[in-house]
């Protein structure tokens, strides 16, 4: 039986409405609300700035130099604390000098790996966790105000994870003759980009 144009008319209407309704969810997870959108800043968060790119690479650099169990500790306790430092900023806690701890830690990591420094394992713990405090506060603070926190911290620490995983897979070089070369020189050049942070020219 066909509908009647009242029916038909009815029918579009709700139609569009479903589909507006999903355009807009669609463009609200991309602003930063709800859980998606949460999750989207977190996750980006880390990997679109390169002061914390460098500094995340540099850990997993450090702890494949260092070797086991470093190569898997370290990378472990930069997110975890890293959240805690998250939890910081999103409560409001203040940290002093955040930004300059953010670029002094691809300045410290990247001399360490430069250098080739073999510190013991909890030293090296404490270094990659006092760093990680920082950044973690830098992602709390900035945290969008209709995200989900929650979403956004899982976000950030598995965008972390990744960028841990890359600077771990660059630090398997040390396999090759002249794989140390190239990472010691990868660590004059975080070092760097760290210093140009921490001067204010990055």
């Amino acid at each position: 039986m066909p509908h009647s144009p009242l029916t038909r008319t009815t029918l579009t209407r709700a139609a569009l409405g479903v589909a507006l309704a999903l355009v807009a969810s669609a463009a609200a997870a991309h602003t930063g609300e709800g859980v998606t959108g949460g999750f989207l800043s977190g996750f980006t968060h880390p990997i679109l700035g390169w002061d914390h790119v460098i500094a995340m690479v540099a850990v997993g650099l450090w702890g494949a130099f260092l070797g086991a169990p470093a190569i898997w500790l370290l990378p472990i306790v930069f997110p975890l604390v890293m959240a805690f430092g998250g939890a910081l900023g999103v409560m409001g806690i203040p940290i002093p000098a955040v930004e300059t701890g953010i670029a002094l830690s691809g300045v410290v990591l990247g001399l360490l790996i430069a250098f080739a420094v073999k510190a013991e394992l909890w030293i090296a713990a404490v270094i990659v966790a006092i760093f990680a405090i920082f950044h973690g506060h830098a992602h709390g603070t900035e945290l969008p105000e209709a995200a989900n926190p929650f979403a956004y911290a899982v976000g950030f620490v598995i965008g972390t994870g990744l960028l841990h995983l890359c600077g771990i897979a660059l630090g398997l070089l040390t396999k090759l003759p002249w794989g140390t070369y190239a990472i010691r020189a990868a660590g004059v050049v975080i070092a760097a980009i760290g210093g140009a942070f921490l001067a204010g020219i990055a």
